[in-house]
């Protein structure tokens, strides 16, 4: 018996399960959707770090209730034979990240729009005490419906806690975060790396700001559509607590910048949608520097793909490049 076969007959022993199909999507989780012979659909991940996928159910599910982000109904998550599995609904929707570019410029902002409201709930409903990436006091309990998978229970106040060594200046937490990344750029990139290094030593930064969440990958590439607005994010893994204009720089990036030549106007409506939630924070460059810089390479070390049709190879560099050239 596979994890995913495993995982339903844990989760669903009273369901006949008709056909599962293997989603070919991420570098570190393996996703499934499963329909069972009476119809409903559900879609299971498994990872073999067991705790980080916890992490990303609690936090999933904090995010659907503190939010009006669609986010999908977490069902059960837990630890089988000593791999990770979460159970959620299977939203409606197609990919964003292939719709976009066919989407006509009024649904392209409302898209845009969305993404800086979202934002913008979640730096007002998450805040933490210092920097660093994310971590949950786990409490095993039982699940409402009497199952015995372990569960991590979201605290009625906060829930989560930033537990990276040093993670009390931003300073240093900032400077280590954005050369990480440009050490991790290929050579491809040599001709920038230390104009790049130059931009993080001289960047002038905001003293110990308030550290809210930066979802890892909140993107059109992460997220559903359906008659033209999103009906799903999907993605809440490897979250960090941050100054929250280190957000603003990525996501507005991932939005604005990724599919289309001239992101003006998808711009100026995610500051719109951040703005009718709280004030927009702070951006120096040095911020929009590391946006790209964590962009430009995946986990896997890989140059991503932007746009649809994606680019590849030296078209994706130079993507990244220009991009960089222009913040330098």
């Amino acid at each position: 018996m596979n994890p995913v076969e495993g995982v339903l007959a844990r989760e669903f022993p009273e369901r006949r399960v008709a056909a599962t199909v293997r989603v070919p999507n991420g570098n570190h989780k393996r996703t499934a959707v499963a329909t069972f012979a009476d119809g409903g659909e559900v879609v299971v991940q498994t990872a073999a770090d067991a705790a980080a996928l916890a992490l990303e159910a609690a936090l999933s599910r904090a995010v659907r209730e503190r939010t009006s982000i669609p986010v999908p109904r977490v069902l059960a998550s837990g630890a089988l034979d000593g791999v990770g599995y979460v159970v959620a609904e299977r939203a409606p929707g197609d990919e964003l990240h292939e719709r976009f570019v066919s989407l006509d410029s009024a649904a392209q902002r409302r898209v845009a729009r969305s993404f800086g409201v979202g934002l913008g709930q979640l730096h007002e409903r998450f805040s933490f005490d210092g920097y660093g990436r994310l971590g949950r006091p786990a409490r095993g309990r039982r699940r409402a419906d009497g199952g015995s998978a372990t569960e991590f229970e979201s605290e009625p106040v906060r829930g989560f806690d930033a537990v990276s060594a040093g993670d009390d200046d931003w300073e240093a937490w900032f400077a280590a975060y954005a050369r990480e990344g440009i050490a991790a750029l290929p050579p491809a990139f040599d001709g920038v790396r230390e104009q790049l290094e130059e931009a993080v030593a001289a960047a002038s930064l905001p003293v110990n700001p308030p550290s809210h969440l930066y979802p890892w990958d909140f993107r059109p590439g992460n997220a559903l559509v359906a008659g033209e607005r999103v009906s799903a994010v999907l993605d809440w893994g490897r979250p960090i607590a941050a100054a929250p204009g280190l957000a603003v720089a990525k996501v507005e990036h991932l939005v604005a910048d990724w599919y289309v030549e001239d992101g003006a106007p998808l711009r100026r409506a995610f500051r719109a949608g951040y703005e009718s939630v709280r004030p927009l924070p702070p951006v120096p460059r040095a911020y929009r520097v590391a946006a790209v810089v964590r962009s430009a390479v995946d986990s896997a070390g890989e140059v991503t793909r932007p746009g649809y049709p994606e680019r590849t190879g030296s078209a994706a560099v130079d993507f990244h490049r220009a991009r960089l050239d222009a913040l330098l």
